[in-house]
């Protein structure tokens, strides 16, 4: 390993989906850049921008600033371009323009991905940032905390009115093909069934799942007024689809009882970090720029937990640096449901839908 030498060129780059407490990971990988005697800069527009070679020097007081808020103050694109063959030459041809010595990649699994294509070239790092908490060898990714923070809070607050109209409630979230925001809502919230695509069931199944839940939870003697339905977004039935169907299966044992969909949609991706996604992206950045300055190159610095497979790194208790390679086949396998993690999802998912309908 051959460690970076004070004055090289550190790059930040934020790339696909925002996720709050990425810019305190902009901030913590700055400030501790700074204090390493790098000159850091950042890439804007991700690697749209990386390659139209918008590299420019990061200002770390308008970072200071952007720490407390949601979204990027980098900016965030998805590029077409850039997963090409040109367009991976293109952006080694900016990198060696702007002499960037090593490159931060913040985001998902397609900026992990674009982050490891290009690993020849620069030395690299990444952060896991995604609200679907969708990416292999962390237990958490930046901006989980927030988003589910604010899909409980619009579920008690979609509660109270369905409480008052003896209504149910489908509540559609984000999460692409990963239902953790929605198994981790549902629980925090006190709902009375979840849909989550790992469940692997037909639309017939989730109907009547549903319709099920209704009628115990609206029972005689139960004096219930609301139910709420948490559903993630990759459940493969539409929610205004599903609302029609089960309104068919109830109405002739809950011809009173009424039924409302309400789609957070990007509402979940916004807002202000909380506490634990500001430390989260903090200590990730601190962690994954330390290792950069000692000569580690090509991992991700993930959150440990059960399941992780590398020892903590020297830098922080918390924090697992994974090769990227090994990231992305992770990745893969809890996409496909072969992971460990994803038969732990499941069978949790078949464990709590009997004790949510109670």
């Amino acid at each position: 390993m051959t460690p970076l030498a004070a004055g090289a060129r550190l790059a930040l780059l934020t790339s696909g989906g925002d996720a709050p407490g990425m810019n305190a990971a902009l901030r913590g990988g700055a400030r501790v850049a700074g204090a390493l005697g790098f000159e850091v800069l950042g890439v804007e527009e991700g690697y749209v921008g990386l390659l139209e070679g918008r590299v420019r020097p990061l200002d770390v007081h308008a970072a200071d600033d952007g720490a407390r808020r949601g979204g990027t103050i980098l900016g965030s694109a998805r590029s077409k371009v850039f997963p090409t063959p040109d367009g991976q030459r293109r952006a080694r041809e900016v990198l060696a323009e702007h002499r960037i010595d090593a490159l931060l990649v913040i985001g998902g699994n397609g900026s992990l991905t674009g982050a490891n294509a290009i690993a020849d070239a620069v030395a690299v790092a990444g952060l896991p940032a995604s609200i679907d908490n969708d990416v292999g060898c962390t237990s958490m990714a930046i901006g989980v905390d927030t988003a589910l923070n604010t899909i409980v809070g619009a579920c008690d607050r979609i509660a109270d009115t369905a409480s008052a109209h003896r209504r149910t409630f489908f509540v559609e979230v984000m999460g692409r093909d990963c239902g953790y925001l929605a198994m981790t809502a549902a629980i925090a919230s006190g709902a009375d069934a979840v849909l989550v695509p790992e469940a692997g069931r037909d639309e017939a199944a989730i109907v009547e799942g549903v319709a099920r839940a209704m009628e115990a939870a609206y029972a005689r003697d139960s004096g219930k007024r609301r139910v709420l339905v948490v559903k993630a977004e990759g459940v493969k039935v539409d929610a205004a689809t599903l609302k029609a169907r089960v309104d068919a299966r109830v109405a002739a044992t809950l011809p009173d009882v009424e039924t409302r969909v309400t789609v957070l949609g990007h509402v979940v991706r916004g807002g202000v970090p909380t506490a634990f996604d500001r430390l989260l992206g903090a200590r990730l950045a601190n962690a994954a720029v330390r290792a950069l300055a000692a000569g580690e190159r090509g991992f991700m610095a993930g959150w440990g937990g059960p399941g992780i497979a590398h020892p903590p790194c020297a830098f922080d208790p918390y924090v697992v640096l994974t090769p990227l390679d090994e990231v992305l086949a992770e990745t893969a396998r809890l996409m496909r449901g072969d992971s460990e993690l994803a038969r732990w999802r499941r069978k949790i998912v078949e464990e709590i839908e009997p004790i949510l309908t109670r």
